[in-house]
């Protein structure tokens, strides 16, 4: 059943235009749902106060696929102009950001504490790569389950207010272990830092669901377009800056922390600070009512894994969306691999300086973005799709033709990343507009499992297919498969709609 409770009436804001027609039915599951208000911080059930009409399946199998009119929204106007997406867009960037720089700020820590003379700290770089994907790989479906069960601003705030704070207490504990020796050959103080960083990955993992779930609650659903678009941007830019300013920045935090007495720290201070900032920004959302799964007991755990899975099975044009996201995925990691090799082939750029054939993807991609945000309502998102796909398999096998020549291969490059945008942003908007609110959870928490293994396999096998077969061999096997793969799930999703 639907449970239906009243916004809190001491609240004096505003609330932004949240509700649309549908948005409190629940997917036809093994549990009920309940339609919250998000005026209460913390995740726990509330008492019903009214009975609503059962819960149902908000998508069919044959369900039209969301309409591309010129009525679904001008553009970016509307959404720029919405006070809750602006704060959620905000908190992004310093999440995102902080997210990016830790990675810098434990490659500093290692350097600083644990590099011996004559030793490579590629060891010590591993293992903490490593303790970054485990919990990427083994707990986004569950945390899925349970951001379905638990108020997203909630989720937001608490999973970026936890992330400052062990960032913060980094130092000290490091301080503490100095002198506890070592453990299995590694120091103790080095396990620390393992640990602390698989728990701000487990955060993490809690955090990118919920991100993802709330969009569709801020905004209208003839803005989710060009919201994502900016979601997309923010996230691309976010790669770009924080790998080539995250040095830079850490610098300037230990010296901003050195006019304040702090010596030493201050890199982790400027880190677990974004961090909070990211929480305290985002506990100003006023989200309105939320649909929410009302299974709280662990015995219920693995029949709300079972029902995102079901859901997915029985709705194509989710599925296919998710495989077109994993293929992006695969493609770009598997081209921050190459990039190297690609650099290190051009005649005018070192392998180290990869970081401009990445950048010039990453352009291509915020302009697609913000193509995609202004015009793609006018266009079928599975469309778009199609278009994209065969983009990326035009530039890819093109690609294998310009490993001598750097402009071509810029060009390509931003053409690839154009190409990507138009299958990012109208699947993961498609996801959001056909996912019932209390599934968006466990939808998005597979959806982020399977992009992360995509993302850990390329990294590990593409400079040992490189090797095998040479750059443009691979780049022409990628740019068939892509081809391949898009064509196939544009037809199965069209043929579903018929």
């Amino acid at each position: 059943m639907l449970r239906e409770f009243d916004r809190d009436l001491s609240d004096p804001s505003p609330t932004e235009v949240n509700d649309r027609p549908g948005r409190g039915e629940g997917f036809s599951g093994d549990h009920a749902v309940a339609e919250v208000s998000t005026s209460v911080a913390t995740p726990s059930p509330v008492t019903s106060s009214s009975e609503a009409s059962p819960a149902k399946d908000l998508l069919s199998e044959n369900a039209p696929e969301p309409a591309a009119t010129e009525q679904n929204g001008p553009g970016f106007g509307r959404v720029l102009k919405n006070r809750n997406f602006l704060t959620l867009w905000l908190g992004q960037v310093f999440s995102q950001l902080a997210d990016k720089v830790y990675l810098v700020l434990m490659i500093a820590i290692i350097s600083a504490r644990f590099d011996t003379p004559g030793q490579s700290i590629s060891g010590w770089v591993s293992a903490v790569m490593i303790a970054f994907t485990i919990p990427a790989v083994l707990f986004g479906a569950a945390a899925g389950v349970f951001v379905d069960r638990w108020r997203k601003r909630s989720v937001l705030v608490l999973s970026n207010l936890l992330r400052g704070g062990l960032v913060l207490l980094l130092p000290l504990c490091l301080w503490v272990a100095t002198d506890w020796g070592s453990l299995a050959g590694w120091p103790v103080a080095f396990w620390l830092l393992l640990a602390v960083t698989l728990a701000i990955s487990t955060l993490t993992q809690f955090f990118a669901p919920a991100e993802q779930a709330i969009i569709p609650i801020l905004v209208n659903e003839g803005d989710l377009l060009p919201a994502n678009s900016l979601y997309t941007t923010t996230m691309t830019a976010s790669v770009i800056v924080g790998f080539a300013v995250g040095e830079p920045l850490l610098a300037l935090g230990d010296r901003l922390m050195l006019r304040l007495g702090v010596t030493d720290n201050g890199p982790a201070v400027l880190v677990g600070v974004s961090y909070l900032l990211a929480g305290l920004c985002l506990a100003t959302l006023r989200p309105g009512q939320e649909t929410l799964s009302t299974g709280q007991d662990w015995s219920e755990f693995w029949l709300d894994i079972r029902d995102g899975l079901s859901y997915l099975k029985h709705h194509t044009q989710v599925r296919v969306a998710i495989v077109q996201l994993v293929l992006l995925s695969c493609v770009f990691a598997a081209l921050a691999v190459l990039g190297v090799r690609l650099a290190e082939l051009l005649p005018t750029l070192k392998a180290s300086q990869f970081g401009f054939l990445l950048a010039a993807g990453g352009v291509g991609l915020a302009l697609g973005a913000i193509t995609v945000g202004h015009s793609g309502h006018r266009v079928p998102r599975r469309y778009l799709s199609l278009w994209g796909t065969l983009g990326m398999a035009l530039s890819l096998g093109l690609l294998a033709w310009t490993t001598q020549q750097l402009w071509l291969s810029l060009g390509l490059l931003t053409v690839l990343g154009f190409s990507g945008s138009l299958v990012a942003i109208p699947m993961q908007t498609l996801i959001q507009e056909t996912t019932p609110e209390d599934m968006r959870g466990k939808v998005f928490g597979l959806q982020n499992n399977l992009v992360n293994i995509a993302l850990t396999l390329p990294l590990a096998l593409a400079s040992l297919v490189e090797t095998a077969l040479g750059l443009p061999t691979v780049f022409g096997v990628l740019g068939v498969l892509v081809g391949v793969v898009g064509v196939a799930t544009w037809y199965i999703a069209d043929t579903a709609l018929r």
